[in-house]
């Protein structure tokens, strides 16, 4: 885009530009020259490097979150007839899956302050159908997960967590992923841990990731890597009907090297989310709020809700005054109801979930990539207060 004069050219902020180093391309190029691209024994190293940051026994790679979402929810055995309660506030994805599966979403309201699934309407929302729980760790911070598990224990609920914007998140000192019986992670190209696309499944018990590992690939009962390895090729058989749900060692290489980068990048966002709080915390709008002394945020999102009334602009007007600024934003999320396809399926009104409406008519996200240069940020915060001032 063009400020100030013709010849002034300001280049277009992306909202999420990934912070990619030398040795990720290195590795990919390595990949490449080794003639393995599928899924190999760079997968296998992603995998334990992984578990290992993580804490975990039982992990497995997959290529989305989405399909982590969707293994789990079929290794747990739920079905048609089953209930699985979810947040409004949150990317389809979480939603689709639980119809993947045959299973009926049921839609619990988020808290306010935290944007996080509300365990008490939660427990409003259990039946006799209820089969588990996808709590949301929205924007990076952690759910009330004490009182979630409580609940799934009181009715025998398995909870699977979505923890898409929640690599770094930790509740109470225990790592997300970790708590409930499955924890499903994304590596998306604007995630805080990047594979372009992926995803990985952290099981509790063995038995749920040996199973997620065959379904993962056509139900075969042998990895592919293992079949072409130089031991020769071999028999395999078909033990279950599953999915193309693999990662390939190229998205593996990307993601071993981001994986010992996390814990850099993670300061990095804190302090862009910190510097948002002091330059903005004047204005006329609400501020994320900020992580409890026991919890650890991930800080993947950088949440602003604007309220027409008090800062004099609508959040839409403000996302499109951003834009032609040259200043990439994003929207997380409209709430779930808002979406035609829901709401003429299931019947489900926004109204019928007042914060997450809230929250979706006034959300916007400010960007907060570890790439952001010190006079990137400046400039974020300076439009920012122009915008909201004017």
């Amino acid at each position: 885009m063009t400020e100030g004069t013709a010849d002034d050219q300001v280049e277009f902020l992306r909202f999420s530009s990934p912070a990619i180093s030398e040795a990720e391309i290195e590795e990919v190029v390595d990949t490449l020259r080794s003639g393995w691209l599928v899924t190999g024994p760079k997968v296998q190293r992603f995998q334990d490097e992984f578990a290992a940051y993580k804490g975990a026994e039982h992990v497995v790679a997959v290529n989305s979150c989405t399909a982590a979402l969707h293994l789990s929810l079929i290794t747990a055995g739920i079905g048609p007839g089953d209930e699985v309660i979810t947040t409004p506030l949150t990317f389809a994805a979480t939603v689709n899956t639980i119809i993947h599966a045959g299973a009926t979403p049921v839609l619990a309201d988020v808290d306010l302050k935290s944007m996080n699934i509300d365990p008490d309407a939660v427990a409003g929302k259990i039946t006799p159908r209820t089969r588990a729980i996808i709590p949301v760790h929205f924007a990076g911070r952690p759910c009330e997960m004490g009182a979630l598990v409580r609940l799934a224990k009181e009715h025998g609920l398995v909870i699977i967590e979505d923890c898409a914007h929640a690599v770094e998140t930790e509740y109470q000192g225990r790592k997300a992923g970790t708590i409930g019986d499955y924890g499903c992670f994304s590596f998306h190209a604007t995630k805080n841990l990047i594979t372009g696309e992926g995803g990985m499944v952290v099981a509790k018990r063995l038995e749920d990731a040996e199973k997620i590992k065959v379904l993962s690939l056509h139900g075969l009962s042998t990895e592919a890597w293992k079949r072409y390895s130089e031991s020769g090729a071999s028999h395999y058989d078909v033990i279950a009907p599953g999915y193309k749900y693999n990662m390939m060692d190229i998205q593996a290489a990307l993601g071993v090297h981001q994986l010992r980068l996390i814990e850099r990048n993670w300061d990095r966002r804190q302090t862009i989310w910190n510097r948002y709080n002091e330059a903005l915390a004047d204005l006329p709008v609400t501020l994320p709020d900020d992580p409890l002394s026991h919890d650890r945020h991930a800080y993947h999102l950088y949440t602003v809700q604007i309220d027409t009334a008090s800062a004099g602009i609508s959040r839409d007007s403000f996302v499109e005054a951003m834009t032609g600024e040259g200043i990439g934003v994003s929207i997380h999320f409209r709430s779930i109801p808002q979406f035609t396809y829901y709401r003429e399926t299931y019947g489900w009104q926004a109204e019928d979930y007042p914060n997450a409406d809230r929250i979706g008519h006034q959300t916007v996200s400010l960007p907060i990539s570890p790439s952001l240069t010190g006079d990137d940020i400046d400039r974020v915060i300076g439009a920012t207060r122009r915008l909201i001032s004017s």
